[in-house]
């Protein structure tokens, strides 16, 4: 059916090999996270019909001007949600069972045994968890949380997140998973405001965007018990280097952008966004269109 298929090879891709292979072409694949914008519409030509990316969070994409060019874009929501979900519960066990801060006792030769209340964690077991995002993910990781045993779930409000209207949801919540896409909306939302008005058992996790919180306020937090503990899929700035104050911090599990490594999720999303480019081409409405 194609009279070509052109493939960038560099790994990680370069900008300049991208533009280069990019002209002329219809359809993009594009299964990594650099900007999509007017440069590379331009490079690409006005013949283009439809690009698709390979992840569900699209804050790389400039939606407007790709709409203005009148090109179709899709990206692979769906696909994403239970894996993000099982890792997101993964991070609320580590962090509130102090998974790092044990690791580095052992690593230390500091592991005690005559102290009955010793490295004491937080239960997931009647807890209230607060999500921060209530879509695909922050339903699938609701759903996977009721054999826990969760006293309460309760959706902080996104958008127009103000301490106001959302003291009650923040003050509560022995556990906070951040699901939610990044948006100008949410970008920082979770400042020192935020942090100083959660528990002090609070479990933070962040499994959507780095960049929707103040990294140095949830530093600050957790340096000085604010918040007992956080599980971070994702930061600023990633890869995040070895040397950063948060890999210093015994309270505070980090993992680099994980969500999605597992070889059925990619599967699963390289799928969607060829039935995106394939439908675009045909003029058939995407499957997972944005």
């Amino acid at each position: 059916k194609f009279q070509k298929v052109v493939v960038c090879n560099n790994i990680p891709p370069t900008r300049e090999d991208t533009l280069q292979k990019i002209q002329g072409v219809d359809g993009v694949l594009w299964a990594h996270t650099d900007k999509v914008n007017g440069e590379v519409l331009d490079a690409a030509g006005k013949q283009l019909k439809v690009i698709s990316t390979m992840t569900s969070g699209i804050d790389y994409v400039e939606i407007p001007t790709v709409k203005e060019r009148g090109v179709l874009l899709g990206n692979t929501p769906g696909a994403v949600n239970v894996c993000v979900a099982e890792l997101a519960i993964g991070l609320m066990l580590a962090a509130g069972r102090r998974f790092q801060h044990g690791r580095r006792i052992i690593e230390t030769s500091t592991w005690e045994t005559n102290h009955i209340d010793w490295m004491y964690g937080q239960e997931i077991r009647g807890s209230v968890v607060g999500f921060f995002g209530f879509g695909g993910i922050g339903q699938a990781v609701a759903e996977r949380l009721k054999p826990f045993g969760v006293k309460k779930m309760i959706t902080i409000q996104e958008g127009s997140f103000q301490m106001k209207t959302n003291l009650e949801q923040v003050i509560e919540s022995d556990f906070i998973v951040v699901a939610s896409p990044l948006t100008e909306q949410t970008r920082e939302i979770f400042n020192e405001a935020a942090f100083n008005k959660m528990k002090k058992n609070c479990v933070f996790v962040n499994v959507g965007r780095g960049q929707i919180v103040e990294q140095n306020s949830l530093i600050k937090a957790l340096k000085e018990g604010k918040i007992f503990s956080a599980g971070l899929d994702v930061m600023t700035p990633e890869p995040l280097p070895a040397s950063h104050e948060l890999m210093t911090l015994e309270n505070c599990v980090v993992i680099p952008h994980l969500g999605t490594a597992t070889l059925q999720t990619t599967t699963d999303m390289a799928l969607i966004a060829a039935q995106n480019i394939l439908n675009g081409l045909e003029g058939i409405p995407l499957p997972a269109g944005v």
